[in-house]
């Protein structure tokens, strides 16, 4: 199957997960509502009105109707049997449920930050037991030219991606429609490269997210009637952790770090200088506070929330961009099409 194959199943993939969160999002606003689980105003919030938070579970639940439906569409039609392929959809699935529910606890309940470090410890754990381990990263200016780790290496290195994305992506979340956005834009980016890649199972998964992001993204969108809170923004988080880490797995036309690097480079950064900033100040990498880049966006340099989201996603779009030209771009896309077979897993 082609990558002109494919894009139908993928754009089926977006619009279902897009309409269910659509959906699914009043819903799950009116019970947070009834409930009173509100995220409150305060000095760190850029909000004036408490909002209803689980906004996560809404697009969770966008992604995994979607990625099953289509799954089990192909399954049946034998056009997907390459077991590895759908043991990696699976994986993700799993490990996206375990750390949803840490963050649906957060968001009710309150967790220490230690424990919800702990927590997030033991689901990457999970993940690296299940087989999502860094092996060796392809160098994207030397094509077939690879660095390798053994053990324990890899899997400390794993364990410190996923725990520094699903953190990264968890601070960035600061403005309405910034995360959801943000997620919309860099999933798309690496979607097409990993169709450009010959790697299905992470587009169906990204595509799945893209839509998720998009059908939230009306209802958060400044000003937002709902946020993802912890349980979207951990989750988000971890499926762009594990997709890199897969990508990293294939033994031809691997996606490197790099590129998932170089797409997610505004979240990853901005987490690399609040830790220099509150460190150097004597306080807790934890302790919040309106240094962040979208902070900045508004205090310092006077934009409104919705200009600094929509110069934020400009950005975001144009890292895509380099990401995908660094990872081969438009001649990947000419070789997938000359002559993969994805979904069967045959030779080409």
């Amino acid at each position: 199957m082609s990558p002109l194959q494919l894009l139908p199943i993928l754009a089926i993939v977006v619009a279902l997960a897009c309409l269910t969160t659509a959906y699914a999002t009043p819903l799950v606003r009116k019970l947070a509502t009834h409930v009173g689980m509100f995220d409150e105003v305060g000095e760190r919030r850029m909000h004036e009105q408490p909002k209803p938070r689980i906004g996560g579970i809404a697009l969770f639940l966008g992604f995994a109707f979607a990625l099953f439906s289509v799954l089990g569409y192909l399954i049946a039609r034998n056009e997907l049997r390459d077991i590895s392929k759908i043991h990696d959809i699976i994986g993700m699935l799993f490990g996206g449920t375990l750390i949803l529910m840490v963050g649906i606890w957060d968001d009710i309940m309150g967790m220490r930050p230690r424990n919800k470090f702990v927590a997030q410890i033991v689901v990457a754990g999970v993940s690296l037991l299940y087989g999502f381990v860094i092996k060796d990263i392809e160098n994207p200016f030397h094509r077939g030219d690879y660095i390798h780790f053994g053990v324990p290496w890899n899997y400390a290195l794993s364990l410190i991606w996923y725990v520094g994305m699903m953190n990264a992506i968890n601070f960035i979340d600061g403005l309405d429609g910034l995360l959801s956005g943000l997620t919309a834009i860099s999933g798309l980016s690496l979607a097409i490269i990993a169709v450009g890649h010959g790697h299905p199972e992470l587009s169906l998964v990204l595509a799945a997210l893209v839509g998720g992001a998009l059908g939230f993204l009306p209802y958060n969108y400044n000003p937002a009637t709902i946020i993802l809170g912890d349980s979207g923004a951990l989750f988000i988080g971890y499926i762009f952790a594990t997709v890199s880490i897969v990508g990293t797995s294939k033994t031809a036309f691997t996606i490197s770090l790099l590129i998932p690097l170089v797409a997610l480079a505004l979240p990853i950064l901005d987490t690399a200088v609040t830790i220099v900033r509150r460190t150097s100040k004597g306080k807790k990498i934890t302790e919040g506070d309106r240094g962040h880049f979208h902070h900045q966006l508004v205090f310092r340099f006077g934009l409104n929330v919705r200009q600094a989201v929509l110069l934020i996603y400009a950005l975001c779009a144009a890292l895509g961009i380099v990401a995908f030209l660094l990872s081969g771009g438009i001649a990947s896309l000419k070789v997938a099409q000359a002559g993969m077979s994805v979904m069967a897993g045959a030779p080409p």
